[in-house]
């Protein structure tokens, strides 16, 4: 049985080419959305194979799990994939690949539980910091000003969502730079870029070793902040919305010699004053649809035999 070792080979494929595809394009800087809808079906892909993979090589190796996933098939179908020629690396591989999707699962979980807890505890600071008026009633959305010196702003995502914002953000922002920052933190809630993140994170510290991951968490979090300024600049224009960036990050060394958490923030601001042109509409929508088809292609992979079976 071939099908399995064939779905792992066309993951380990999918892990390589794709990185290198998108690092190699210069569209994604110009359309940041696509972009992350590329990313996300070439890790879905890779994901997608091993879970295949995993589903056929048990299958082949217990009996009970083939009649769960065969049970309903033609014979014609089960004699194609030829289940009984496994070997005796059906088992590890399936067992070594259902620990993999664990792991994947328990890192995910140790990346959503904490989020929810910090944010439960700075929901529980707001409510100190900026308390509730006699009467008012909590609402979704609500924007929270707090006292600080410090110019800053952040989506505080959750059943109900708060934007909040400092003091000295509002002081130094004026009119539409502020309303950019305000969009540009929407941009992330609307999208749930939280997720994206979430997500990325849990397979980079999962699989240290695995290249594509490693990639996939560096590429979200840029290009989810390339995505949000796309937003605000087309609300507010891109001269303000840079503007509104080097207001909010002057004070923080960003734009120094010396590498900051922020150094990102420049190459933003430079990427907003000089705007690469947009590709066609056609052309987005044909790299969307290319996108959307590499995750199908291990799909077509394992129903192969029963397809050619059935024919």
């Amino acid at each position: 049985m071939m099908v399995p070792a064939a779905l792992l080979l066309l993951g380990a494929l999918t892990a390589v080419v794709g990185p290198r595809l998108l690092a190699r394009a210069d569209w994604p800087d110009r359309e940041p959305v696509v972009a992350l809808w590329a990313w996300q079906c070439v890790v879905a892909a890779v994901l997608l194979c091993c879970a295949l993979s995993m589903t056929l090589s048990a299958a082949a190796a217990w009996q009970a799990v083939r009649g769960h996933v065969f049970g309903t098939a033609p014979r014609a179908v089960v004699d194609a994939y030829a289940l009984g020629t496994a070997g005796p690396w059906a088992a590890p591989i399936a067992v070594t690949l259902a620990c993999g999707g664990l792991w994947s699962l328990a890192m995910l979980v140790r990346q959503v539980v904490p989020a929810r807890s910090r944010r439960r505890v700075r929901r529980a600071e707001l409510l100190v910091r900026a308390p509730l008026l006699p009467g008012e009633e909590p609402a979704g959305g609500r924007l929270v000003v707090l006292e600080g010196e410090r110019p800053d702003a952040w989506w505080l995502p959750g059943t109900a969502p708060r934007l909040v914002v400092t003091t000295a953000a509002l002081t130094r922002l004026k009119g539409r730079q502020l309303d950019a920052l305000l969009a540009h933190e929407q941009g992330h809630a609307q999208a749930r870029h939280d997720w994206l993140l979430h997500c990325s994170t849990a397979l980079a510290d999962g699989f240290p070793q695995v290249p594509v991951f490693a990639a996939f968490r560096a590429e979200m979090h840029r290009l989810v902040e390339l995505a949000a300024d796309d937003m605000a600049s087309r609300r507010f224009g891109r001269l303000t919305t840079a503007l509104a960036l080097v207001g909010l990050n002057e004070d923080r060394g960003v734009f120094g010699p010396c590498p900051t958490p922020q150094a990102h923030v420049p190459q933003r601001v430079h990427r907003l004053l000089t705007p690469p042109d947009r590709l066609p509409a056609l052309h987005r929508l044909r790299l969307t649809a290319t996108a959307a088809l590499v995750p199908v292609v291990p799909v077509l992979v394992a129903f192969v035999p029963g397809l050619r079976a059935l024919g």
